[in-house]
């Protein structure tokens, strides 16, 4: 099982300078058009054949367009042994730093 985080709750860690792990479960063309800074871009639709890429000895915000697909996603690590929250509402509700990458995704 996993919590929820609002994204306010998720900036305010950030604010914080607390340590924070960001997956964003979004696709590439997605993630390119502006993420959270310093996040991990891990498409949803293959999270699963990635889990090696995670550390489980750390929590992770999982973050989409709207929250449905980190959802998933959360379901899929938590399942897995992964200490995760969603962040409910996604990006669509993010009002905090943007950041916006022009290279390579995977």
């Amino acid at each position: 099982m996993y919590e929820e985080w609002t994204p306010e709750e998720v900036e305010q860690r950030i604010r914080s300078h607390a340590p924070v792990s960001i997956i964003d479960v979004r696709e590439p063309f997605e993630f390119v058009e502006g993420h959270i800074p310093g996040a991990k871009n891990i498409s949803v639709n293959g999270i699963q054949n990635r889990l090696d890429e995670i550390n489980k000895n750390q929590e992770h915000i999982i973050v989409c367009h709207s929250g449905s697909r980190s959802g998933v996603a959360s379901a899929i690590l938590s399942a897995n042994g992964f200490k995760v929250k969603n962040m409910t509402d996604g990006m669509m509700n993010w009002h905090g730093p943007i950041e916006f990458y022009e290279g390579e995704t995977q």
